[in-house]
């Protein structure tokens, strides 16, 4: 308290203590705030680190549990040294977890380490979890792996008629199946295989990486795959499936078929965030081959792949087909990057294959150094056998193109049908891709009727209506049904 007297000032010593009182009283408190605010500070990033697979002073988080029962792989004899074969420690370890299926399952950790094995099934209700640094190795003689009779809608094996060799990690009719870690990888050593087949000394289709059939509630998040010997992950006939945060990896050239995610007549199918650079296809979605597929009759639908980087230099980054006989409808691909390939989306098809593809979405796409950027193509000659229907024609309709961006492209699109496969109800709007090749024809239409929305560059094919940003026509289509092609993409 201050008062004044006689121009002179005068301070009152009760409150001088009073306000000394105050604010030691803050300053404490200020300082009991602090404290608590760092030490949680320091709290919160020590667990970061360590559930971010790091571990804080180079020790490794454990694996959390995510399971009621849980197992180690050294449990049941597994050894990690690159060499020993683990096989039957797989085995035990599965059928511990089956035996324990009505109690929630069993999660099977599988610790650092270099882990050989040969092929082994999973059983519902597991998790199979990959530490960091651990690295399941496929063993490369192949009389350790199993043949498999061919896949019902493919009439014979993919390659070779007759059986199939079978997936390194296999599943049939299960539900409730986890792979997931701190980024620990699946490695299926694939430079021998891939050999095999340039030499053709092969009697049988080379075997997947993953494979699983006719189960449903399937997640794949947070690993490694490597070098297949074939296509990586290969879901078929499966309900409900989740592929979140997974690198894939081949080599992009002289790994023949190794595509990253094929799901095959799959319903409700989620893929995102996943970077995938590899030898063929980096997705493919498939319904099953010519008359099989069609006997088959299981479409794939409901199918949202978005937020993921993609290469492939021979192939595409995206594809629907060619195998696609028992139809594929209801795809969204979002905000998706795809550089450095051959092509960037790709519908390929073929007469014999019948089928349709429907209500598929593009939006906010991005190429990068891609020779194609959006490519139809329904002369894939490629057949099971000669008893395809000749009179089997896939019908294509309903695709949009949406937000398609990019730069260093050498034919934005090249959208070709034919009189008897038209391409039906095409929409582009918003395009704007810049081009490495001053050629004519750059964007190539034939056989195709929609329409282009608002502003699209390059300049769109005469086949298209044009609107405007308002939806008014502002131009209808020429129906020319060819234009200049150019082959070398």
């Amino acid at each position: 308290m201050v008062e004044t007297s006689g121009g002179r000032w005068r301070l009152h010593l009760h409150g001088q203590r009073r306000s000394e009182a105050a604010f030691l009283a803050a300053s404490k408190t200020l300082l009991a705030a602090v404290w608590v605010a760092g030490f949680t500070l320091v709290f919160l990033w020590q667990s970061a680190s360590m559930f971010a697979g790091g571990g804080l002073l180079g020790i490794l988080a454990p694996p959390p549990r995510l399971r009621p029962n849980v197992y180690n792989l050294t449990d049941f004899g597994g050894v990690g040294d690159g060499r020993a074969v683990n096989t039957q420690a797989f085995e035990r370890a599965v059928e511990a977890i089956a035996a324990v299926a009505d109690r929630g399952g069993g999660q099977l950790n599988v610790p650092p380490g270099r882990w050989l094995s040969g092929p082994f099934n999973l059983t519902s209700h597991m998790t199979l979890f990959l530490a960091e640094g651990a690295e399941i190795l496929a063993i490369t003689d192949e009389k350790h792996w199993p043949l498999m009779p061919a896949l019902p809608s493919y009439g014979y094996g993919r390659e070779r008629k007759g059986p199939r060799f079978g997936s390194l990690i296999h599943g049939q009719n299960l539900k409730d199946v986890v792979i997931t870690g701190y980024n620990g990888s699946i490695n299926g050593q694939g430079e021998v295989w891939w050999s095999r087949h340039r030499r053709r000394i092969l009697k049988n289709t080379r075997p997947p990486l993953v494979q699983l059939m006719w189960s449903k509630d399937i997640i794949v998040a947070n690993i490694i795959l490597l070098n297949s010997p074939f296509w990586h992950f290969h879901p078929y006939d499966c309900t409900n499936v989740t592929v979140s945060n997974v690198t894939i990896l081949a080599p992009i050239s002289g790994a023949p078929n190794t595509d990253g995610i094929d799901p095959d007549s799959c319903q409700d199918v989620l893929i995102e965030n996943c970077y995938i650079s590899v030898g063929d296809d980096a997705i493919a979605i498939k319904s099953g081959w010519d008359q099989y597929g069609i006997a088959y009759g299981r479409p794939s639908s409901n199918i949202l792949i978005r937020d993921v980087t993609v290469r492939s230099l021979v192939s595409a980054g995206i594809s629907i087909g060619s195998e696609m006989s028992g139809g594929v409808a209801n795809v969204t691909v979002e905000n998706v990057r795809i550089w450095d390939s051959r092509r960037g989306v790709r519908i390929k098809t073929a007469i014999g294959r019948g089928g349709y593809i429907r209500n598929i979405s593009y939006r906010n796409i991005t190429f990068d150094n891609v020779r194609a950027g959006i490519v139809i193509k329904v002369d894939y000659n490629e057949h099971a056998d000669d008893g395809y229907d000749r009179n089997a024609f896939p019908d294509i309709t309903g695709i949009s193109f949406k937000d398609i961006h990019g730069q260093g492209v050498r034919v934005p699109v090249r959208a070709h049908g034919s009189n008897t496969i038209p391409v039906k109800d095409i929409s582009f709007q918003g395009m704007s891709v810049g081009i490495s090749y001053k050629k004519k024809h750059i964007f190539q239409c034939s056989y195709i009727e929609g329409r282009v929305i608002g502003s699209v560059f390059p300049k769109p094919c005469e086949n298209l209506d044009v609107y405007n940003e308002h939806g008014q026509l502002v131009k209808r289509a020429a129906m020319l049904n060819s234009t200049e092609v150019d082959y070398d993409i």
